[in-house]
């Protein structure tokens, strides 16, 4: 039996909603106190250009203010610091997002600590992933692809307790924080194990996995072979490979004259699609609900500056 499509498009839509909603009657409710997100970026990067467009467009869909402050590609770590804690401190900003990538001269990880973490909108300073470490804590922001990982899970209407869950991959964004999150609760839990570059015979890991959650930026990394009978399989990859015809020669596009691309995931979905009980789809799974979890987590800053209970993730 094929797999249930996990269906990001629809989880997204689901939760757009409920934030414009929301926000539409608090924006009318407090007149003079907007929610405000401003992105910080340094240098011109064409790729990080599409982003910035892509998620004003979000903000502004459902009532956010979005403000672009663009900084010289030169500039120094202090100065990015100064101009960062100098926005942290304007009360009429709700949150802050530094776009990446980075100039070379920048320290990323340094820069990214030294957003206030009442304004941390992606849940990525050390304040805020700190807070993961405590069984059912609530959160008011979280990092947005691990709670997309989350969400997609949760969407199955499986139970998540006692369940064995295999994470592949260790990244600080996606692999550490979601180990983090199937571990939030004292009661409901999974039994989390995470694999990585160094895992011994991987496979043995995989087969054993009620929940498999692959990020590892390897297109069709985990094939079917490698997953067990009915499990639910998060794919967080998102890989562009060249399309491929019958005889597996590249299709060339004819206005370019370069080889058509298509985006694919690190499973190789049909054959996971005939083991799995339930998988995402790439495009249209996690990456889709990534995407209005940041207005999610600006909701929930903006309702905590507000002084207003209730904007917080129980996760599990």
């Amino acid at each position: 039996m094929a797999a249930k499509i996990i269906d990001g498009n629809k989880i997204a839509e689901g939760i757009k909603a409920e934030v414009k909603n929301e926000l539409a009657g608090l924006i009318e409710k407090y007149k003079d106190k907007k929610p405000v997100l401003v992105a910080i970026q340094a240098g011109d990067n064409p790729a990080s250009r599409v982003y910035i467009k892509n998620q004003k467009a979000s903000c502004e869909e459902v009532g956010i203010i979005y403000n672009l402050v663009q900084l010289d590609e030169k500039v120094s770590e202090d100065n990015l610091i100064a101009e960062i804690q100098k926005i942290g401190k304007d009360e009429n900003v709700t949150g802050i997002i530094l776009q990446m990538p980075l100039p070379p001269q920048i320290n990323s990880r340094k820069i990214q600590m030294s957003i206030p973490p009442d304004k941390d909108v992606e849940g990525i300073t050390s304040g805020n992933l700190g807070k993961l470490l405590y069984a059912d804590t609530k959160l008011s922001v979280a990092p947005c692809t691990a709670l997309s990982v989350i969400e997609c899970i949760k969407s199955t209407g499986e139970k998540i307790k006692g369940k064995e869950a295999v994470m592949v991959g260790h990244s600080e964004i996606v692999g550490k924080p979601v180990t983090l999150m199937l571990l939030s609760s004292l009661m409901e839990s999974a039994t989390p194990t995470v694999c990585h570059i160094a895992t011994k015979d991987l496979t043995s890991s995989t087969k054993r996995a009620d929940i498999l959650i692959v990020a590892v930026g390897k297109a069709g990394f985990i094939k079917g072979n490698m997953i067990k009978q009915g499990a639910i399989v998060i794919d967080v990859g998102i890989n562009r490979i060249p399309m491929k015809d019958e005889k597996g020669n590249p299709v060339i596009n004819e206005k370019t004259g370069k080889p058509k691309m298509k985006t694919v995931g690190d499973v190789a979905f049909d054959e996971a699609s005939n083991v799995a009980g339930y998988i995402t789809p790439v495009p249209g799974g996690v990456g889709a609900v990534t995407t209005v979890l940041l207005l999610k987590n600006i909701l929930n800053l903006y309702k905590a500056h507000l002084g207003i209970a209730g904007g917080e993730y129980s996760i599990l």
